[in-house]
């Protein structure tokens, strides 16, 4: 595979626990299908709850102005933004690769973790519900599923805590 930038070949190393094609040149990383929320959930396991489905709105892509060339299938890559934040990513409409220019995976990382804090903040019991229903369907197998209720559990918990001291203190004291 080469770089869609400097057009080398890509090497192999190892990102939070995902074997991961990257260029020694400009650092530039390419993430096969599903590899970047593995990356993702193995980099902060408080966010395994929170992905960003790159595919969802296809109609979003847009053309390269780069015309960089898919490391895998060699056709051109889509840019499209990352969620809600200003990252542009360039992805694969066909493999469904993922190339990041060097320091954007830090970048998502920061912008999921301040997503996450506003969503558990803003609508417990919905973003809750959403994760349960994922557990029936997908799109992740079952077990990271479950897991993924789980820390969502966990983080409502701190967040209800840091929130609402007064209730927990009461909570506390009642007889038992």
């Amino acid at each position: 595979m080469k770089c869609p930038n400097c057009k080398v070949n890509l090497e192999k190393t190892i990102l939070s626990n995902v074997q991961v094609d990257y260029c020694p040149i400009c650092l530039g990383i390419f993430f096969e299908k599903d590899e970047l929320r593995i990356a993702k959930d193995e980099k902060d396991k408080n966010l395994s709850w929170l992905d960003i489905d790159l595919w969802k709105d296809k109609s979003k892509f847009e053309i390269s102005k780069e015309k960089l060339l898919c490391p895998a299938c060699k056709l051109p890559l889509y840019t499209i933004t990352y969620g809600t934040s200003d990252i542009k990513v360039e992805v694969c409409s066909v493999c469904e690769g993922v190339w990041l220019d060097r320091g954007e995976f830090k970048k998502i990382i920061e912008y999921l973790q301040k997503e996450a804090q506003y969503k558990i903040l803003q609508d417990y019991f919905s973003n809750l519900t959403q994760e349960l229903k994922e557990v029936f369907s997908g799109p992740e197998p079952l077990k990271e599923e479950i897991s993924d209720v789980l820390v969502m559990l966990k983080l409502i918990n701190y967040k209800f805590v840091v929130q609402f001291p007064v209730l927990i203190e009461i909570i506390s004291k009642l007889p038992k």
